[in-house]
């Protein structure tokens, strides 16, 4: 009888620039609840999108490594800014590694919309990286793009207090130009902003569809795991691995946020 992916053991290494790559993590937890999750936030390098391709491509080389010592046997960038700046050289320096890249919703968000606007939050980073440009090329010819840079955003998530006044602010500058240019779809371009989807949404209108691609990462990891490990009939709940997580910030920060905002337990250590 086939055993379902919820059977099979396989370890993931997830890594963001910070704390923004949860909202993956707990996608793809969503889908292999037996998997052996670590994540790497690099908060004290943090934030990406501000950094110039070298660093960022160099910090993402030195956590992957990291992660591989671990045992990962796929790796996910979990973060927009690192996956235009980094996931190639990646996949050249780990040549028989399962990589999956996170990049914005512009296909799914091309195909949603109804007036042909579609609004895109993201880092300066990620707007603009050749990979951002191309992938725009490809996807959104028929439409208009609206591209909204939101500096300070995702480091106010950072703080993990999502309904602060920076957040509250930051979020509605940033939607302000979306709204005025009556978009109907906006891509949310860092995987920092779906911890504030609410209100995002709130600041754009109730005839806005937000589009995120952490169940879309999730599924793309979910099939390169089942064809890295063995399914093992005999898993049960109580077998279930706890997450392991480091952070090159605040340690207690990251523990705190990830009580908060995931229902399952982790560990958490500091990366020098």
């Amino acid at each position: 009888m086939p055993t379902s992916p919820l059977q099979h053991r396989v370890r993931i290494g997830v890594f963001d620039s910070g704390l923004g790559g949860l909202s993956v993590l707990r996608a793809i937890h969503e889908l292999l609840p037996s998997a052996t999750l670590m994540y790497v936030a690099d908060s004290g390098h943090a934030p990406y999108g501000e950094r110039s391709v070298a660093y960022v491509e160099e910090r993402s080389l030195r956590i992957a490594a990291f992660l591989r010592d671990q045992g990962a046997q796929v790796l996910v960038v979990a973060c927009n800014t690192a996956t235009a700046a980094a996931v190639q050289a990646l996949r050249m320096h780990h040549r028989d590694w399962a990589i999956v890249g996170v990049e914005p919703g512009i296909k799914p968000a091309a195909a949603m919309t109804r007036n042909g606007r579609i609004g895109v939050l993201a880092t300066e980073g990620t707007l603009r990286s050749d990979r951002f440009k191309l992938l725009a090329q490809a996807h959104a010819a028929h439409v208009e793009l609206f591209l909204q840079a939101c500096p300070g955003l995702a480091a106010a998530i950072e703080s993990g207090a999502l309904t602060s006044p920076a957040v509250t602010e930051r979020v509605q500058t940033c939607c302000a130009p979306l709204r005025e240019h009556q978009v109907d779809t906006v891509v949310l371009g860092c995987t920092h902003y779906p911890f504030v989807a609410n209100q995002i949404a709130a600041a754009l209108g109730p005839d806005v569809v937000l589009i995120d691609t952490a169940d879309a990462v999730a599924r793309r990891t979910l099939a390169l795991s089942l064809a890295q490990a063995a399914p093992d009939d005999d898993l049960n709940q109580d077998d279930r691995p706890v997450t392991r997580m480091w952070t090159t910030g605040d340690r207690l920060l990251l523990a705190n946020v990830a009580e908060r905002w995931l229902t399952f337990p982790c560990t958490v250590d500091t990366l020098p």
